[in-house]
């Protein structure tokens, strides 16, 4: 099933390639640029189960900052590199009836392959689409199990990415941009495999754009 933001990101890159005009630089090869905003952070509504099954997994949304340094080797294509402060997840593990609460932070590395419809153009409105990897590691878990020691293994997975920039002058632009994460990752509990947790977040981000 489609998710909601992401068909929001689709919507509005098509939309905005129908309204571009002609009045800003030219937009493409060359170019390093940086992103800088807000990120939101929403794990699939399915986390999966661990203890074979009798424990499921919740994990939360979180918010923080995060930008990202690009380069464009060609007018229609570059590389983006996806970094952030760490985000910090509560996490409710259900069993027999019952909610444990742990948390954790993750930091989401994620490098893609972009293509620019319009790259090359004067075009103000510049949508593009990314495919890439995805490095998350994960630190401080904390578990509400007195003695207890929970540990998650880092994750290697795909990235998918959407998102627009709408060109303010040569330099600056407004950017929104969300990335579908493939993550996940097998966890421990006191040095023991209880199973895997999928996190498979969609991050959703807000802000600015400036071109050196």
């Amino acid at each position: 099933m489609r998710h909601p933001l992401l068909s929001s990101i689709i919507v509005a890159t098509l939309a905005g390639s129908a309204l571009a005009s002609t009045q800003a630089m030219a937009y493409g090869e060359g170019d390093i640029y940086t992103r800088v905003g807000i990120a939101k952070v929403s794990p699939d509504s399915d986390n999966g189960s661990l203890m074979g099954g009798t424990m499921e997994t919740d994990v939360h949304d979180d918010n923080g900052f995060a930008f990202t340094l690009g380069y464009r080797f060609h007018d229609k294509f570059g590389v983006e590199l996806l970094a952030a402060e760490p985000f910090e997840h509560d996490v409710d593990l259900n069993v027999g009836g019952q909610s444990i609460g742990a948390d954790v932070e993750h930091l989401p590395p994620t490098l893609t392959l972009q293509y620019y419809p319009l790259g090359g153009t004067q075009a103000r409105v510049q949508p593009y689409v990314g495919l890439g990897v995805n490095y998350t590691h994960f630190s401080d878990e904390d578990i509400d199990l007195a003695g207890a020691d929970l540990d998650l293994d880092e994750s290697w997975g795909w990235a998918g990415q959407a998102g627009v920039d709408l060109l303010i002058d040569e330099h600056w632009a407004f950017n929104m941009a969300v990335w579908y994460l493939d993550i996940d990752s097998d966890v421990d509990l006191n040095g023991e495999d209880i199973g895997e947790i999928d996190v498979d977040p969609y991050v959703v981000m807000g802000g600015i754009s400036y071109r050196f």
